[in-house]
């Protein structure tokens, strides 16, 4: 009689195994290179975009600052490669760059199928359409029959599809490879409408000849939590590049900021000493010095400061923080607790 062996117990080794071999590997290289290489879109203002002189800004930007400021102690230790959103993926796959910071959406194949870590939502957003005031239409239920330019490679194209046969409506669309190509499409009238992300839509607007010429049009069609994805497998710089985040997100539901953050450090509320390092030791939890999170909110800001300063108030955006309020202001911003 053969002896038994139970599969499920050698299934698990072989997946501990697995696990083992490649938890850490790229936070090692990291190190090794001394910057990180963040993957960022090719030019989307208030979310990364290059200014005459080189210099980029935008939340997605200030998310890889504030990675670097935690693993470094500096937030200018990176590398920024621009990404189509055809190469974005392929680019975080293959180990081009260590963490995707560029508008992308969190799906289920994309967090299984496509071996990807999201590590959290730095914006809610969802898809909608911009359109010439001269069209005459003020909600996308009119649209029947319109011609679309949508970005090839995107979530963006199925949904486009799937509101359209829903609405028993039909549509013509027009792919482009780059955002702005299919801006100067609308712009030439080679299409009626574009369909993105309603954020990306107000970010192309003001790059328009004529702005005021053109209107988002009220409906969201879609779910899209955009957020900084890193690969399967490196559990230690997974945790890292989601705790960076929610350290912004925490420092701004206790009233921490890049001002104040020194200063803060005198807090008796005890949470607001464990998150600047006076109290605990949550550094090395991360193999980092004990003050790395209080770090990040002195050179980049908490979640607040980073979203009013690229998208908001004090942007040429002015996008409302809307889904993007904290969660006790109405929101859906909310962060595990450092403790």
């Amino acid at each position: 009689m053969k002896s038994w062996k139970p599969l499920a117990a050698v299934t698990i080794l072989s997946l501990s195994a697995i696990s083992v071999a490649h938890a850490g590997t790229t936070l090692e290289a990291i190190k090794k290179n001394g910057f990180i290489k963040c993957g960022i879109s090719d030019g989307l203002p208030g979310f990364s975009f290059a200014d005459e002189k080189g210099n980029y800004s935008g939340i997605d930007v200030d998310v890889c600052r504030a990675i670097a400021a935690a693993l470094f102690g500096d937030a200018t230790k990176l590398k920024y490669t621009p990404l189509t959103a055809k190469e974005r993926l392929t680019a975080l796959q293959s180990g081009e760059i260590d963490v995707l910071s560029r508008n992308t959406t969190w799906t289920s194949s994309r967090d299984s199928a496509q071996g990807l870590n999201f590590a959290g939502v730095t914006y809610y957003d969802g898809q909608g359409f911009l359109v010439n005031k001269k069209l005459g239409v003020n909600s996308a239920k009119k649209l029947d029959g319109a011609t679309v330019c949508v970005q090839a490679g995107t979530t963006t194209e199925l949904n486009l599809s799937d509101y359209f046969r829903a609405s028993k409506m039909k549509f013509t669309p027009i792919t482009y490879d780059k955002s702005d190509e299919s801006a100067k499409s609308l712009e030439a009238g080679r299409c009626d409408v574009l369909t993105s992300d309603q954020s990306q839509l107000y970010a192309q607007r003001i790059k328009l000849a004529k702005p005021d010429e053109y209107v988002v049009l009220p409906e969201v069609i879609s779910k899209e939590p955009l957020g900084p994805v890193v690969r399967h497998g490196d559990d230690d710089w997974f945790d890292l590049v989601k705790w960076t985040l929610y350290v912004m997100v925490n420092a701004e539901e206790l009233g921490v900021n890049s001002k104040n953050v020194e200063e803060m450090k005198k807090s008796t509320n005890p949470d607001v000493k464990r998150l600047l390092g006076v109290e605990g030791d949550k550094g090395k939890d991360f193999g980092l010095a004990n003050d790395w999170m209080a770090t990040v909110i002195k050179q980049v800001g908490n979640y607040g400061e980073i979203f009013d300063r690229n998208v908001g108030k004090g942007s040429p955006l002015k996008i409302e923080r809307g889904l993007n309020a904290l969660w006790n202001q109405g929101g859906l911003q909310y962060a595990p607790p450092v403790r």
